[in-house]
């Protein structure tokens, strides 16, 4: 990857995701659509600036990489330490999660008729290039985890909305019990996606 440009990937997937935005907002859509860019996104993992890989030794770090304008969509890297997982939660919006480094565990939940939570099928042990997708139709609740217990692994989340300012749910595994709760994001600020200036420079030379 060219340095001069090694934000390149993820201004691209910014790009076709405000395309696909544009032309649909049909949720199954704009899941098929997402996908494979998504994956294209995900094939390498030197993008990533070094501030929004860093890990926390208490918490999982959810970092903001681009907000649509429109808040029609927002990518953000989790960052996970060893040992750290979420709790029960949902996301009330599509989702795609794709995994850039590391292995991540997942296990999904679903609500039977007497209000408790059970989980839904087999745990998943999801590794780079692996894509799951989250939503109110395709299934929304779920626990995530890493799966290594020596090092950080690292998502990368594409969600139909400005998911830091989402009102969603945390619950109690037993009980079911829905608590609201709003993530917020780990930093302040943002990658520049737009100072080209380096790589326009240099092709002028």
């Amino acid at each position: 990857m060219n340095d001069l440009d090694a934000l390149a990937p993820l201004r691209e997937f910014v790009r076709g995701m405000t395309r696909l935005v544009e032309r649909t907002d049909d949720e199954a859509a704009l899941l098929a659509g997402a996908r494979p860019l998504l994956a294209a996104l995900i094939a390498d993992d030197r993008w990533l600036p070094a501030d929004c890989a860093q890990p926390d030794p208490k918490f999982y770090r959810q970092y903001l990489l681009h907000c649509d304008p429109l808040e029609r969509f927002s990518v953000v890297s989790f960052v996970w330490g060893p040992g750290q997982k979420t709790p029960v939660h949902d996301h009330t919006v599509w989702g795609l999660v794709g995994v850039l480094r590391g292995a991540e565990r997942c296990r999904r939940y679903e609500r039977g008729a007497d209000g408790k939570l059970r989980p839904a099928g087999e745990e998943q042990v999801l590794e780079p290039g692996a894509i799951e997708a989250v939503s109110p139709t395709v299934g929304d609740i779920h626990t995530v985890a890493n799966a290594l217990a020596d090092r950080p692994s690292v998502s990368i989340h594409v969600y139909g909305a400005n998911i830091g300012a989402v009102r969603r749910h945390v619950f109690d595994a037993g009980t079911g019990a829905a608590k609201d709760f709003v993530s917020g994001y780990s930093a302040a600020t943002v990658p520049n996606l737009w100072d080209r200036s380096a790589a326009v420079r240099a092709a002028a030379a």
